[in-house]
């Protein structure tokens, strides 16, 4: 099957790294794990920190008309199905809908989100393409709970399926048993960005301040423009204690975790936190607050633990808790690698993915 891939919000290979970035990344990989031949069918880039204006759904049926035209001159119709990641009133997939009425081809969505507020405000255009995308949708992937009680709202709980956030494993998790180090090893790998971002490094930072019964230090791997701010926040720490390492590649990130102990990341605003999943996978418990989407990546008790009270003591606490007790440390390390090895691996989401998606296929959609 070929399948036909759109990002509004963030190309695949756009050339500044996040989450989003990574996730279109891995969807892609996972499909073609799958046995499907993907082809980026657009990389145009609809996210708009502002509201739309109407020449940017203009530009967006311009580029579905040549992406018609193209089709067509090739025969017409060369996908079996068209896939969008992340549309959302920021970021509304424009061109899927058009192409798929036009060639009768599926339509399948996922993390896509919708906002009932945004119907009435300054974002309600841009939300009605959302709305009607997930209608049109023959499916629509969510990875949290939150997106699919609205996306159910719209397009009706026969036409949602649960797809938990999932990772390509950086490179096979070695079957060992950790043992604490001394200093405890923290890390964390996150971007710093104005928002969340710096809130959840000052919130793990007055956190950090009392954590005094433990013997630690903490190596961050991120760089943004905030650094100066985030950089601030630590300031109070005695000299060595708190490394800033920057952007690592790939590899380095992989060799920094394998080298840790517990990922601690507070994630306010996390849609879930790819980070969480590549440290459980080396056999890092995570530690993070019960959030947004945080809870969807780690399992409480099992392979981290979760600070329900948003207050840095009860997050000093949990790390604590982990390095004070050994067993728990052994048994929360070997769940964590076993729930991403098992349950939130690119094979397990590729299989997972053509459950969901070659019984859509018809005849008719088979070029």
């Amino acid at each position: 099957m070929t399948i036909a891939f759109y990002a509004p919000l963030k190309p695949a290979h756009h050339p500044t790294p996040s989450g989003d970035r990574k996730m279109a990344r891995q969807l892609v990989a996972a499909l073609e794990a799958g046995g499907h031949r993907v082809e980026v069918a657009s990389a145009l880039r609809m996210y708009r920190p502002i509201p739309h204006e109407g020449n940017d759904f203009e530009t967006a049926r311009q580029e579905a008309r040549s992406i018609i035209t193209a089709w067509e001159r090739q025969g017409g119709r060369p996908a079996n199905l068209w896939f969008s990641y992340h549309p959302y009133y920021k970021a509304p997939d424009v061109i899927g809908p058009i192409i798929c009425r036009h060639f009768g081809i599926p339509y399948v969505t996922a993390e896509a989100s919708y906002a009932g507020k945004r119907d009435r405000d300054d974002w309600r255009l841009s939300q009605a393409i959302v709305a009607d995308a997930l209608r049109l949708a023959r499916l629509n992937f969510c990875f949290t709970a939150d997106d699919a009680e609205g996306v159910e709202r719209i397009a009706g709980p026969e036409r949602v399926a649960m797809l938990a956030p999932f990772i390509e494993t950086m490179r096979p998790a070695a079957a060992k048993t950790r043992k604490l180090h001394a200093p405890l090893r923290l890390v964390t790998v996150a971007m710093m960005r104005p928002g969340v971002k710096v809130r959840s490094y000052r919130f793990l930072a007055a956190a950090l301040a009392r954590l005094t019964t433990v013997d630690w230090c903490l190596r961050v791997a991120g760089d943004g423009a905030d650094m100066a701010e985030v950089k601030a926040a630590f300031c109070g720490f005695d000299k060595g204690r708190v490394e800033f390492l920057g952007e690592l590649a790939h590899e380095a990130v992989a060799a920094l975790i394998d080298d840790s102990d517990v990922f601690v990341w507070p994630g306010f605003g996390e849609a879930y936190g790819l980070s969480y999943l590549e440290a459980q996978g080396s056999g890092l418990p995570a530690v993070g607050l019960a959030t947004h989407g945080v809870p969807s990546v780690i399992r409480h008790g099992e392979s981290g633990l979760l600070v329900r009270e948003e207050v840095p003591e009860a997050f000093a606490a949990a790390i604590a808790r982990i390095a004070r007790e050994k067993g728990l440390y052994e048994r929360l390390s070997a769940e964590a690698r076993r729930f991403v090895a098992e349950e939130r691996s690119l094979r397990a989401v590729a299989r997972l993915l053509n459950r969901h998606l070659v019984p859509l296929m018809t005849p008719e959609t088979v070029p």
